[in-house]
């Protein structure tokens, strides 16, 4: 064996820590789970990396590659636990953040209240100059004020400068002056500049983007630089990766420069991993489901494809309310996120009803289960109390779950206020949750133009497994898929992720009055950026380029992506981007405008190395196969409305052509599979579980 084969996959999410250690020479996987550690995340790491080691000595010395996935930024934004952040900005712009698009998102609700910015108005300083929206200087930047201005923030005690200016994306020379200002003012503290972070159109995104970036820039910067240390120590020699909000993944030093692209990086990775097992299958429609411990993830992959969104918001004061969060200008996949997973808190609500999450119970203290002092009854509890989880195999026997200790807690806490059954509190609990992630399925798919009659849905994480059968029935799905070891799925979904870096800048001028030759220029510098990106990932790799453009109707407010075929743009037509742009519209309009004119606003690039993706093992069959029933367990029954007796299955016995009926429970160490008593399972020569629903019962 090489010394470098191997390949790990670490995902640090909101309750535990995933792992997946992959041998790339014999195509061996193997995996593992651990509380996290919210005080610092690396000691819940280098726990797991230590646990894998039992089985696979010295396997840290033989990493070819470890890529990283990491709940921190946005933790780090929702609890406000980022820096004390400045801001410089140009003379009558300070209150941008507050102003943002003048836009109420509950527009008939007086209390209505909207997130408080990163950064403090008094931390936001105004510098005396103005460029053009054409990139001309209408006034030049006064030197002495700016130095003022930045000693202003010093002197307050900031950690990190963020830098925006007006239409600085058209010409940058005045942030590059406060720039080696502020380098040679204060040469240690983090800075991040807009037109590096966010060269793009509309003043309000770009100020937030930028201003994001600097506030979690320095704890993100001492968390890699702690972690990379930490993995030295332990022998690690290989390369380390970030998994993007885009999809992607990069280096280390690009994460840290600009940590605002991360803020989505673990919730990603697990639907990449449903874009990948989807092309692999031929499915046409997948949607796409990740239940963890804190939250639940799902996407709508059509045509084998995961659509990315230019904008998303973070921090929402009303959690499921668009408008209400701080908005944040860069390419993220189009995740639907809600506040449902095996954490969330049941309780009673001021009305007197059932309410299930969004609060969460987190790793610490966790579900009344655990037994680590939680006090609240969680869906875990009402998951294990159903009968759908072994007390004596939760993640894989290593941790015995307090049967008894939820049993009390849901009697004290709903049963008792609500005047329920016991049953009916446990068996509330659940459907509830399952309810709430259905009507949020609904109108996502709704939104992308599916149907949730069609589609296939794909099981991850930890709790998506034994919730997906009952959000199927809810959706009318027919049919489920769940991979192997789906419930440490966004861990897996590192290694079917591209090395790809997106970039754009932002010009606008009009079809009519552009020179091509200008926009190749633009294209090309934006690929010379990429290159030095992504050379920090690779030695010698060619580096591919995609390439689009952002256009809109001249006076419209919004614009659309339009694809353009590769090549040199200065020997394309104006008709045939007419046409290109024309055709996009029509299709996701219905109708164009021929006699309109169009403009440009924002050139785009991906730039990506060639891809080293996961080759699915297929199952050894062997000559003697193991009994794959364990037994039998009484759990709850949605259609006899009753405890029934469930068979349970080993799913690491499992062969490929086994098939069999609900009702059954098939366990792995990282989750559990529950289907009914009107579900079909097959396995394939991959070890994926595919549920019918379509099967009658008698």
């Amino acid at each position: 064996m090489s010394d470098n084969d191997y390949r790990l996959g670490c995902d640090i999410g909101g309750t535990f820590t995933d792992f997946v250690l992959l041998n790339d020479k014999t195509g061996e996987i193997k995996t593992g789970k651990c509380l996290t550690t919210p005080r610092d995340p690396s000691d819940a790491v280098e726990e797991g990396i230590r646990a894998l080691e039992d089985t696979t000595p010295d396997f840290v010395a033989k990493l070819d590659e470890l890529i990283h996935g990491t709940t921190l930024v946005i933790n780090s934004i929702i609890e406000r636990k980022g820096a004390k952040t400045g801001l410089i900005t140009t003379k009558g712009f300070r209150d941008v953040l507050e102003i943002g698009r003048e836009i109420r998102y509950a527009p008939y609700d007086i209390f209505a209240e909207f997130p408080k910015p990163l950064v403090l108005r008094r931390y936001r300083v105004e510098v005396d100059e103005r460029i053009r929206s054409d990139g001309s200087v209408l006034k030049a930047l006064d030197i002495e004020d700016t130095r003022r201005a930045v000693h202003k923030l010093l002197n307050m005690g900031v950690e990190s400068i963020a830098v925006c200016l007006i239409n600085s994306f058209e010409n940058p020379i005045h942030e590059k002056m406060i720039e080696d200002i502020i380098q040679k003012e204060a040469p240690d503290i983090s800075t991040s500049i807009s037109y590096k972070v966010l060269p793009q159109i509309k003043e309000y995104e770009r100020t937030s983007t930028t201003a994001t970036n600097a506030y979690v820039k320095p704890l993100t910067g001492r968390y890699l630089s702690k972690l990379a240390g930490r993995l030295e120590s332990i022998g690690f020699k290989g390369k380390l990766f970030i998994m993007l909000s885009s999809g992607g993944i990069t280096s280390v030093e690009t994460a840290a420069e600009f940590p605002v692209r991360i803020i989505e990086s673990g919730p990603t990775a697990a639907v990449i991993a449903g874009q990948y097992y989807g092309r692999h299958f031929n499915i046409p429609e997948m949607f796409c489901f990740d239940m963890g411990g804190t939250t639940a993830k799902s996407c709508l992959i059509q045509k084998g494809v995961a659509g990315v969104v230019p904008t998303f918001e973070v921090g929402r004061v009303q959690r499921f309310m668009k408008g209400s969060g701080l908005t944040i200008q860069v390419p993220v996949v189009d995740l639907m996120e809600i506040g449902a997973g095996g954490g969330s808190i049941a309780k009673v609500s001021k009305f007197g009803t059932l309410q299930v999450g969004p609060e969460s119970s987190g790793a610490d203290p966790g579900p009344i289960c655990y037994g680590r002092g939680g006090m609240e009854p969680c869906v875990t509890d009402a998951d294990l109390l159903l009968g759908y989880l072994d007390e004596n195999y939760f993640l894989g026997g290593t941790m015995r779950l307090d049967k008894e200790g939820a049993r009390k807690g849901v009697e004290e806490k709903i049963v008792g206020p609500l005047g329920v059954s016991f049953v009916q509190a446990i068996w509330g609990i659940h459907d509830l949750i399952n309810e709430t992630m259905a009507a949020a399925a609904k109108t996502h798919i709704a939104e992308k133009g599916g149907n949730p009659k069609i589609v296939t849905i794909a099981a991850f994480g930890g709790a998506g497994p034994v919730h997906a059968y009952g959000l199927a029935k809810k959706l009318g799905a027919p049919r489920l898929m769940v991979p192997p070891n789906a419930g440490v799925g966004s861990a897996m979904g590192f290694f079917t992720a591209p090395r790809a870096f997106d970039l754009l800048r932002s010009h606008k001028i009009s079809l009519t009055e552009v020179n091509f030759a200008d926009i190749e220029d633009i294209f090309k510098e934006l690929e010379t950026d990429a290159t030095r990106i992504l050379k920090k990932e690779t030695f010698g790799d060619t580096i591919g380029f995609e390439r689009s453009l952002d256009m809109r109707f001249v006076g419209q407010g919004s614009e659309i992506n339009v694809s353009i075929p590769s090549g040199n743009f200065s020997t394309f037509s104006k008709v045939d981007i007419r046409k290109n742009f024309d055709d996009t519209y029509k299709r996701l309009y219905g109708r164009t405008y021929p006699e309109s004119e169009v403009e440009f606003i924002n050139f785009k690039i991906r730039a990506s190395l060639p891809e080293k993706l996961l080759q699915l093992p297929k199952l050894q069959v062997k000559q003697y196969k193991e009994a794959t029933i364990k037994g039998q367990r009484n759990a709850y029954s949605s259609i006899s409305k009753d405890f029934i007796p469930y068979t349970v299955y080993d799913r690491y016995g499992l062969l490929p052509g086994d098939r069999f009926t609900g009702p059954a429970i098939i366990e792995e160490k990282e989750s559990t599979m529950v289907v009914g008593e009107d579900a079909t399972v097959t396995v394939d020569d991959f070890g994926f579980l595919w549920i019918d629903l379509n099967k009658e019962v008698q």
